[in-house]
Parts: structure tokens; sequence; C-alpha cells
């Protein structure tokens, strides 16, 4: 019986995915959503806005490692943390871990670090990292993976991934697949904030134009 709640807690939460950016002290209903977003499926619909509030800063809560023991969410620190909720069945999810891996290698000196959380069952997760190689730090959850999901504020729709500067602060959520454009454009301005060099509303602005303009490109050549 518990193995047939998550699929249908998960199905029932799964809808059109868009682009969402957090503005501080603002409604998420103001953040940013392109005209056009992706669904989980890779279709293309009508992009939805939160209907709650994204919190300024990361939220805090503890999931089991793949070893066993829980671990906080608080306890990443690092300058510019990725975390990506995902899971095995979801297909976008899949296609992004290539792509997270990449980043990790690539910016890790930079201080850039990725954690997966994977809502999804225990067994099937640490099955499906075995098989490719998942190396980058990874949380489980079941029907707790959906509430920490929750605590950002969003409407579970996997996969989703939020970026937090060195403050811990939410800078960007992107619901829906990462694309390597997007993920290079948020981590080099993320470096900007972390150096002083652009306050937290430059670069939440920047980064909404650019995502926006991405997405309408996507939208006109579909990959």
């Amino acid at each position: 019986m518990k193995r047939l709640v998550l699929p249908i807690v998960l199905a029932a939460l799964l809808a059109g995915a868009a682009v969402y950016l957090y503005q501080s002290g603002r409604e998420a209903g103001r953040a940013a959503a392109p005209a056009t977003g992706e669904t989980a499926g890779g279709g293309a619909q009508s992009g939805r806005k939160p209907s709650r509030v994204i919190p300024a800063v990361l939220p805090d809560f503890a999931l089991a490692t793949p070893e066993g023991p829980l671990r906080k969410l608080s306890s990443f620190q690092h300058p510019s943390l990725i975390v990506n909720f995902w899971a095995t069945w979801c297909a976008p999810c899949r296609r992004e871990i290539p792509l997270l891996r990449q980043l990790r290698n690539e910016r890790g000196e930079r201080g850039v670090e990725v954690l997966g959380i994977a809502v999804d069952f225990r067994e099937d997760v640490l099955k499906y990292a075995a098989k490719i190689g998942l190396d980058y730090p990874l949380l489980i959850g079941e029907e707790d993976g959906l509430a920490a999901a929750d605590a950002f504020g969003i409407d579970p729709v996997f996969p989703f991934t939020v970026f937090a500067d060195a403050k811990r602060r939410i800078v960007a959520v992107k619901v829906g697949e990462l694309h390597a454009d997007e993920a290079a454009f948020i981590l080099d301005h993320i470096e900007l904030l972390n150096a002083g060099r652009l306050t937290l509303e430059v670069v939440q602005t920047l980064i909404r134009t650019e995502l926006q303009r991405l997405d309408a490109l996507r939208v006109e050549k579909p990959a």
C-alpha cells in the first residue's frame, strides 16, 4: 500500500512548469514566468504562477543520505548551491543529471555545489544512482521529500532547481528541465553577487530577463 501512495500523490501534483524567479520581499505571484513553459513531458503550455510565497532564504530540513543517517540542508555551506528536486521516474530529471554533474566538475573549485533531492522510493533511488554513477551529494525522501519541496513554496512539479548564494538567499528557481545556458548565466551572476559587484535585485532582474529570452528562443526553435 505504501508504494502506491507516493506515485498517486506525485501524479496528482504533476502539472505545467515555468521559470519562477524569486524577488526579495515580493509575492511569488510577481515572480517571472515566461509566456510559455516546459512541461515535465517536454511539451509547452502557458506558465503558471506559484500559489504561495517563495522564502527569501533556503529553508532547513533533514532527509536521509544514501548511507542512511539524516543530513540537514543547512550543512551545505557553499558560495553557490544548486538544489535539484528530482525522481527516478521523471524523464526530464534524468536528462538533467549529466548537466548537473558537469556543473559540479567544472565549477566546484569556484564554490559551486550540487545537491540532489530525490522525492522517490529509497530503493529505487539507490539502484538508479548506482547504475549511472551519480557522484554529487544526494538526499532521499518519500512523503518527507514532498514536505521538503513544499517548504520552498512551490507546487512540486519535477524537476525544479533552486539556486542560492553565499548568504543562502534564494536567487532563482527554475521549474522544469534545466538547460546549460540557463545554468551558466545564473551561476555567473551569483558569482558577481557574492563578490559584491552587483546587488541581489539587479542580479534577479538580469536573470529573469535572460531566462525569458532563452525560453522564448526554445519555443521558437525546439531542440
